[in-house]
Parts: C-alpha cells; structure tokens; sequence
C-alpha cells in the first residue's frame, strides 16, 4: 500500500503541477498533495504505529472510525433495552426523575418477560396507601454516641480528582437539600465536600486527608475532621467492587496541583493507593481501628466497606468483632459490577463477588453469627431505581448507596471516558473550561430530584407489594420467571407426558 501511495500521490503532484503550470490553476491542490506525501513520508519510516506505515494517510481512518465508535454505537446502534453497565431505558429514568419530568412510558415493557431470567414483584390486589414520608434508619451500634438518622438511600463514594469540585459541590448541595448523606470517597474530605449536607467521610489505603508524612495513618489529622458537625459517619475502605485488591487509581491526567496538594502527593502523576492498609494487616487490627476510630471521633458510627472476596475471611472478622465485644456501627458490601473511574480491566471483569449473593453471604453471616442486630448493612452496585432499592433491601440490605445513578442526575452520558480526562460533561474531569459548563445550583436540584423521585418510586412499590413499611420486606415478594418452568415445558413436552415432575 506505501508503494501505491508514493506512486499515485507522486503522479498527482506531477498532473497537478503540470496544469498550474500551462493553466494557472489547481495550485491549492498540488500544495495538498505535497503535504500529503510529507505526511505519508513521515508516517512510512516511523517504527511505532504499524497501521500508519503500512497505509501512510488512509490509516488515519482507521484511528477516526475507533473513536467516534462508541458514540455510533450509543446513539444510533444500541436499543433501549441495551447499554453496559446501564441500559438507555435506565439512563432516561435517572435523567427524568432528575428532572422532576414525566417518568412514565408508553405502551408496555420492551423486556421480554417469557425468559426463565424475568424476576418481578408479586404483588397484591389489596395495596397500601403510599407513604409519602420518605424512609429513614437509624444508624449506631451500642458504642455509639452519636447515632445518625440516615435516608434509605444515600449518595455512593466518589473522590474529589475522580470527579470535578462542581460535580461534588452538586452533589453535597442537592444532599443538603434532599437530607441525605453524601459519602466523600477515598480521595478524603475536601471543602468540596463541605457545603452543608451530611458527609460519610472515606478513609482509604492512602489516608488522604488524614495522612502522615510517610504515607501512613495520623490519628491527630483524623480527629480534626472527624469531629467536624458535617461528618456523619466514618467508613473504612478495605476493597471496592470495580476493582478489590487492588487500590485506588487517580490517573496523571487527572492529578492536578490542587488535589496533589489536598492529598498531600506529587501532582502530574498516577496515584496508585495501596493495595491494603498500613494502619493494621490483619482480622484483629481491623477491629482495634474501628475502636480507634470511634474513640477519636467522639463516638460517631463506624463502619466499614468491602466487596466479598475470600468468604472465610469475613467469617474471621465477624468471630474478631465478639471476641472484641467490639462491633461497626454498619457494614457496606459492594458488589463486583460496582463503578468506578479507573480501574484494570481484568479487576474490572474478573475479580470479586457479584452483588446479589455477597449481600445475602453478608446478612446470613451476620445473623448465624447472632450480631445482624448489632449493625445496618448498606450495600451498593448498580442501585438506579426504586426496583433496585427494594430488591436490595429483600436481599438483606438496610440502606442503599448509588454513584453512578446520582453521576446521571449531573448529566453524565455514560461516554466511558472517566479515567481519561476527558469527560463531555464535566462530571469525571479535571478540564476548567469543561467543568464550568456543569452549573452546580442546576445540577443540585437534579440531584435533590433524582433522590427524593427514586425513593417515591420505591415507595409505590412497597404499597402494591401490599406492605406498610420496608421492614416489612423479604425476598418472599419476588418472583422468578423459572419458577413456572417445568422439566416438561422445556424438553420435548409430547414425548414427556408420563413423567412425573416433582
């Protein structure tokens, strides 16, 4: 192809030259030909990019095709009903409810409902009125001193450096609006953070914001924010869904001087967290932390998050907390399809317990090992709508966590461009010019929306399910398509007639 391309583009120049010459036209054009074969030239001797040396110009399509892909694929491709991790259906409701707009759609469902896959309410012909006080619970184990009344359902972990300051300033400020917690992430508590609204603040591998010189924990640093009135609760991160074992990751593109200096790290480069914890490496020194914690934080509720790997070693921390006679004040389990801005692929894909049954590992656990009532559970992964929250909460789950569905209600588009920098929305960058197009006083009222819509919409739930309160929730309420499937309905039903199917 290199050969073809030098050969024709050569005996253009020449043509085109050649009737400038007689004709005094065309010598736009033999300029551009020139150009091209500079650019083919170039192309052809670089050892880097085999694409390009190969097919010197046209391979440039190659490259332009690669990129506007997925935006085809999003917008003019995809079906409602499809999309990872979340469907278009799943995106407009979030966008809707944002909007405190019409959430209701035409004509029934898309799904196809004859799939053993279908899972559905059983509902009652007799409902409930709908409660329209949205639901709380309230949070604090024996040794907490103070106990926090949180909303079902409550804003997930996000770092400042993952997102924006207007994407976190929206988020606490429709929190505020909303009353419900906004948990900081592990990149620490910044005054992002702090614009009135409750906060869960993170502590991570890295200890960002309670960080000594060498990286480690610092007790006196913890203590002065922890006892700030916006601080809630505390929650230790010892793994995340998207990516357990392995730390968190804030890309070069995204390490600007101002959360460089905030995190106390060099700015311009990855910052990987470590793996673990420095502040304890085993079952026993977790318990001893939660117990630091509390005592540093005046008795505010602590608790921890992880996403189930190893499921001994959970049966481990839960024989830790009675030999302690020491307890968190709630546990948030994460699911492997949970979110995250950055993260390995092969972590992404291949590592950690899926959310539905690592919420009912944790629950059963807890209540085999007698403590369930000692503690709230809160899970997170993939909680968009009041479907997911009362599923969740049938499963075991006291309270719900969502990022990514309170990342739509800032006008996220689900680009997959998180861990680039280059986010059209200003939600997951670092870019000024693009982050002021994300108007903070707009998108906090989308975000108060969104909230306040979703739990409405999960109330409705509860009535038709025929129940008063969501204490009242098991897994009794729901329905699996293979439950009407029988061995006959699925092999050869007239050759089966005379088997019995118990």
């Amino acid at each position: 192809m290199r050969q073809k391309f030098f050969v024709l583009g050569i005996a253009g120049l020449i043509i085109s030259l050649t009737i400038f010459f007689y004709f005094k036209i065309g010598l736009v054009l033999s300029v551009a030909i020139f150009i091209l074969l500079l650019i083919g030239f170039a192309n052809s001797i670089q050892q880097k990019h085999s694409i390009l040396r190969n097919f010197p110009v046209f391979g440039y399509f190659r490259y332009f095709f690669e990129m506007i892909a997925p935006g085809i694929q999003q917008y003019f491709i995809e079906r409602s009903t499809d999309g990872k991790p979340f469907s278009r259906n799943q995106r407009t409701l979030a966008y809707q409810r944002a909007k405190n707009i019409d959430s209701t759609s035409p004509f029934g469902t898309q799904l196809n409902l004859n799939r053993s896959s279908y899972e559905g309410i059983k509902h009652s012909i007799f409902p409930t009125t709908v409660n329209e006080e949205l639901p709380r619970v309230l949070v604090g184990g024996p040794d907490c001193k103070q106990p926090y009344s949180a909303s079902l359902l409550n804003i997930s972990a996000m770092s400042f450096g993952s997102l924006s300051e207007n994407a976190i300033m929206a988020l606490n400020k429709g929190a505020l609006n909303g009353n419900f917690y906004h948990n900081t992430g592990e990149g620490g508590l910044t005054e992002f953070h702090l614009q009135g609204g409750d906060v869960t603040w993170q502590i991570g591998t890295g200890y960002f914001g309670c960080r000594d010189d060498r990286g480690g924990f610092d007790g006196g640093r913890f203590a002065e924010k922890a006892n700030l009135p916006e601080v809630k609760m505390i929650e230790i991160k010892l793994s995340q869904g998207a990516k357990p074992g392995h730390g968190g990751v804030l890309p070069a593109a995204k390490n600007t001087a101002q959360i460089a200096k905030i995190r106390g790290v060099q700015p311009n480069i990855t910052i990987l967290s470590p793996p673990g914890h420095s502040a304890f490496s085993d079952t026993k020194g977790l318990i001893e932390f939660i117990a630091n914690l509390r005592q540093l934080s005046n008795g505010k509720p602590i608790g921890f998050k992880l996403c189930i790997g190893k499921t001994s070693e959970f049966e481990a921390i839960c024989q830790e907390m009675i030999m302690q006679n020491c307890f968190p004040d709630f546990i948030t389990v994460d699911g492997a399809e949970g979110g995250t801005g950055a993260a390995p692929l092969e972590f992404a894909d291949g590592v950690g317990m899926p959310f539905e049954p690592a919420l009912i590992f944790v629950n059963k656990t807890l209540v085999r090992f007698g403590i369930r009532h000692k503690m709230r559970v809160i899970c997170s992964g993939k909680v968009i709508s009041g479907y997911s929250i009362l599923r969740a909460v049938a499963l075991g789950a006291d309270m719900c966590n969502s990022a990514r569905g309170f990342m739509f209600s800032l006008g996220c588009i689900q680009a997959l461009r998180c861990n680039t920098n280059e986010c059209p929305t200003g939600v997951a960058t670092q870019n000024k010019m693009v982050v002021k197009g994300l108007v903070v006083t707009d998108k906090a009222e989308r975000v108060f929306y969104f909230h306040k819509n979703t739990l409405h919409a999960a109330n409705e739930l509860l009535a038709a399910a025929g129940k008063k309160s969501f204490a009242e929730i098991d897994i009794d309420i729901f329905m699996r398509g293979d439950e009407f499937a029988h061995l006959s309905d699925l092999y050869f039903p007239d050759n089966l007639k005379s088997v019995t199917i118990h």
